[in-house]
């Protein structure tokens, strides 16, 4: 009997199924309505819209459907000027800079906090550390001024030490340095709580065995630590890689001025002059979907290279 119904109900097609189904839980399907208007509305749609816009002459008595298409002419465009190469370059050298000096701090600082005994130090310690991810990039761009101003903390203890004063905020060499480390300040928190989660997921039996085979602190972090996170660290590298185009569009635009355009001009404040202050849409969509694009050949590049070397990926 049962081998019967297994065969009648894969002799339906999959569209009566489908309708069965919805017939059934037809009160779930219209609890699930609003979300897949919110998504389809204010999610999906943006997007089609953006990408129809990047390949249009926008205009804005016309809208975006009635402007005229122009193909690949905004890319064209966006190649033939004189700064994209420059303010590419920007944006890959802040990215990798990022990466390179922000992604391992909070491996190390959740292995830190993970090994603490005491509870009490430990929630404490965790309570400072996130404080500064709730600052919005306003009051950390405040907290930079008070500290690297021409008569900010640091220049007065330049001074107390015998030292010459320096102008960091409008100083080329000092602009990255001082992006990257407040960014690592703000964010450096926050990004354990990923870590320290799988921290605790590792089975606490490997620990023990470790300690029975005689595996000193080191060992058993390289042995068992570090392998239990390892999922972890190859998913959240593989996404930070998927947004090397993306250098932190709001931090630039607060720290960087007419002296550090040279090495701050990244692609999310070309767009933002572009479309905001030149009203040029299509060109700067262009670039938008161009960082997307890129974004995506990276993941899916950095997924591909990760399961074939480490085993593990996003998918």
């Amino acid at each position: 009997m049962q081998t019967a119904a297994r065969y009648e109900a894969a002799s339906v097609p999959a569209l009566s199924r489908m309708r069965m189904r919805m017939k059934r839980y037809w009160f779930l399907y219209i609890l699930l309505l609003p979300a897949v208007l919110y998504y389809a509305i204010y999610r999906f749609y943006p997007t089609v819209l953006q990408v129809a816009l990047a390949f249009k002459q926008f205009r804005l008595a016309d809208g975006v459907w009635g402007s005229p298409w122009v193909g690949f002419g905004n890319f064209a465009a966006l190649l033939a000027k004189p700064e994209f190469y420059p303010v590419l370059r920007n944006t890959v050298e802040i990215s990798l800079l990022r990466l390179a000096f922000g992604f391992w701090p909070p491996i190390v600082l959740a292995i830190f906090l993970f090994e603490l005994r005491s509870r009490l130090l430990r929630s404490i310690s965790q309570t400072i550390l996130y404080i500064p991810h709730f600052f919005s990039w306003v009051i950390v761009y405040a907290v930079t001024f008070a500290l690297f101003s021409n008569l900010g903390a640091v220049n007065h203890l330049l001074g107390a030490f015998g030292g010459h004063e320096q102008n960091f905020l409008l100083s080329p060499h000092w602009f990255r340095p001082i992006l990257i480390g407040t960014g690592i300040w703000k964010e450096v928190g926050w990004g354990t709580i990923i870590y320290l989660a799988a921290l605790t997921s590792i089975d606490p039996s490997l620990y023990e065995a470790a300690k029975v085979d005689g595996a000193g602190p080191w060992s058993r972090l390289v042995h068992v630590t570090l392998p239990g996170i390892l999922p972890v660290v190859v998913f959240l590298f593989t996404l930070q890689l998927g947004s090397v185009l993306h250098a932190g569009a709001e931090q630039v635009l607060l720290q960087y001025n007419p002296a550090t355009y040279g090495v701050g001009d990244i692609i999310d404040t070309w767009v933002y002059r572009q479309g905001v202050g030149q009203l040029q849409y299509s060109l700067a969509t262009a670039m938008s979907l161009f960082q997307s694009a890129f974004g995506l050949l990276l993941v899916l590049a950095a997924n591909r290279v990760a399961r074939k070397t480490t085993g593990t990926g996003i998918w």
